[in-house]
């Protein structure tokens, strides 16, 4: 997993790096222009035909600028090359200072730009810029761009357009630890980050303001944020669930994969359940048994045959109730999956909390099972030994807590991380970068989706899936299985949407896709 710094994490991990590991600052600075003088070579080859602009800040991020342009210099790119240093040279200190020492003694001198009045003089020699290298202000942000770096930022986002802008570090003006911006920021078209991606450059709004995002190593050692338990943030990358699936080996039977039973739907809405079963179906599991009204059986039986049923006694608007509850229902099932299209009636609120309550199961709880436990108190959860995941999207988030939806959407990290602490849960918040958070306080984001899953039965797709891959892989780490649903989910919906459009992709598109997105994990 690729860990998500704030800026203090990020401050500690470069001190350990520095301090401890004997890794001397001026290398790691060296390490990260190196790394963007790479992107801007293999990004836009042949460099020498580009006319370059650095744009370098008085602190270590104008340092790595620097480092940057030194390398263009070494590489006979110089004659396209303008540096304009934002600042007086004599205020630069320790790791910049020498690299502009060193810059100087390549021969090459940057241009000195002191004040508005100096920036003025000097724009008119910097549009023709092909490339705008922002390396002005770095993680360090503490407010809004002020004075002569807000005129800057200003006046590169209004009147370079025609130019590519590669931030170092860090967009100017973007603070590290927040989604939400500050005050005005460099509008990117590639960031080189170093070490791990902070915050700001995954959440949004201000991830937009990122472009591509380059996670560029420059020599901390893995084990310095691995053996740091105090980052509980992490990204989930294609590498780490790939060896989930593995293929199969050749005695398998459907016996080996799991039994997954899906409690849900009725008369009027069998399309929920019908869909998180067949997910979970395609998904892998051995054997699949949709609990649902009497009169939806038909249709579901009709629409997957591979699909078990058992039929349930029916309230007079057609659901299930907790009078139709079976303990034969979970008799010889692996994983139980409760909510899609249950409906909200007090019976049926009665029944996910009995079921709550009593079945040992691991339990993936959605949709109107989630609008059931919402009311309930902490008691009627069960054991705390029981698996139990809960995957809300923000609204039924905002029934759970009590907070509105927009408070959820602005601590989104925050607030899935205090739930499933406080109420030993595994919770899925639902979204643009699902969130997974375990009962440890961990958490992780999900990269991968489209805006073509705002539609109907997204969810009851993932929640299949969640139950299937589940039920197959129980002595796997819970945490690797659920962020292999949220991630392959979003995978197969971006591959479905390349085919149909985004307006036009159902959510049954996602499940043909799956087969392609997981061939492709075996890829990577």
């Amino acid at each position: 997993m690729q860990k998500i710094l704030t800026a203090a994490e990020m401050r500690e991990v470069d001190r350990v790096t520095i301090e401890e590991r004997g890794i001397p600052g001026l290398v790691l600075m060296e390490n990260a222009g190196a790394r963007v003088y790479g992107v801007l070579a293999h990004q836009f080859s042949p460099l020498e035909k580009q006319r370059v602009v650095i744009l370098c800040g008085r602190g270590n991020n104008g340092g790595d600028g620097l480092v940057v342009a030194r390398h263009m210099v070494t590489h006979g790119q110089g004659g396209t090359l303008r540096v304009a240093l934002l600042g007086d040279p004599r205020r630069l200190r320790g790791d910049a200072a020498a690299n502009y020492r060193m810059l100087r003694a390549a021969d090459f001198k940057p241009t000195i730009v002191r004040n508005p009045v100096d920036w003025q003089r000097v724009r008119p020699s910097l549009l023709p810029a092909t490339i705008v290298v922002d390396a002005m202000l770095g993680t360090g942000l503490r407010g809004p761009a002020e004075s002569l770096y807000r005129e800057v930022i200003e006046d590169l986002n209004a009147n370079f357009s025609h130019a590519k802008v590669v931030a170092v570090d860090m967009p100017s003006g973007l603070p590290s630890d927040s989604g939400e911006p500050l005050g005005e920021s460099v509008r990117a078209d590639h960031t080189v980050t170093f070490t791990a991606p902070k915050l700001s450059q995954i959440f949004a709004p201000n991830c937009e303001r990122v472009g591509k995002l380059h996670v560029a190593p420059i020599g901390t050692a893995p084990s310095v944020m691995e053996s740091n338990p105090q980052l509980k943030l992490s990204m989930v990358e294609a590498a780490d669930i790939a060896p989930l699936f593995a293929p199969r080996d050749r005695s398998a039977h459907k016996g080996d994969f799991g039994h997954v039973v899906v409690v849900g739907g009725s008369r009027a809405r069998p399309g929920a359940v019908l869909m998180a079963g067949t997910a979970a179906l395609r998904a892998g599991a051995g054997l699949v048994t949709v609990a649902t009204a009497a009169s939806a059986t038909a249709a579901i039986v009709s629409h997957t045959p591979e699909l078990m049923t058992e039929p349930g006694e029916e309230s007079e608007d057609g659901s299930l109730g907790e009078s139709a509850y079976r303990t034969s229902w979970f008799e010889r099932a692996t994983v139980a999956a409760v909510g899609p299209g249950l409906g909200t009636s007090p019976a049926n609120q009665k029944l996910v909390r009995r079921i709550v309550s009593e079945v040992k199961l691991p339990l993936v709880i959605d949709a109107d099972g989630i609008t059931a436990l919402a009311g309930a108190g902490k008691r009627s959860w069960g054991a705390k030994s029981r698996l139990l995941v809960l995957t809300p999207h923000p609204g039924e988030m905002s029934r759970l807590t009590g907070l509105s939806t927009e408070e959820v959407q602005q601590r989104r990290v925050e607030v899935a991380r205090q739930f499933a602490e406080e109420r030993q849960v595994y919770l899925v918040l639902k979204g643009y970068r699902t969130l997974t958070a375990t009962p440890d306080g961990r958490v992780f984001v999900n990269p991968t989706g489209t805006p073509a899953m705002a539609s109907g039965g997204t969810g009851d797709i993932l929640t299949g899936m969640m139950s299937g891959f589940l039920a197959q892989f129980p002595r796997k780490k819970t945490e690797l299985i659920i962020a292999a649903a949220v991630y392959l989910h979003g995978l197969a919906a971006e591959l479905a949407a390349k085919e149909t459009g985004e307006l036009s992709m159902l959510a049954t598109d996602i499940l043909e896709h799956l087969p392609e997105a997981i061939r492709s994990l075996r890829s990577s």
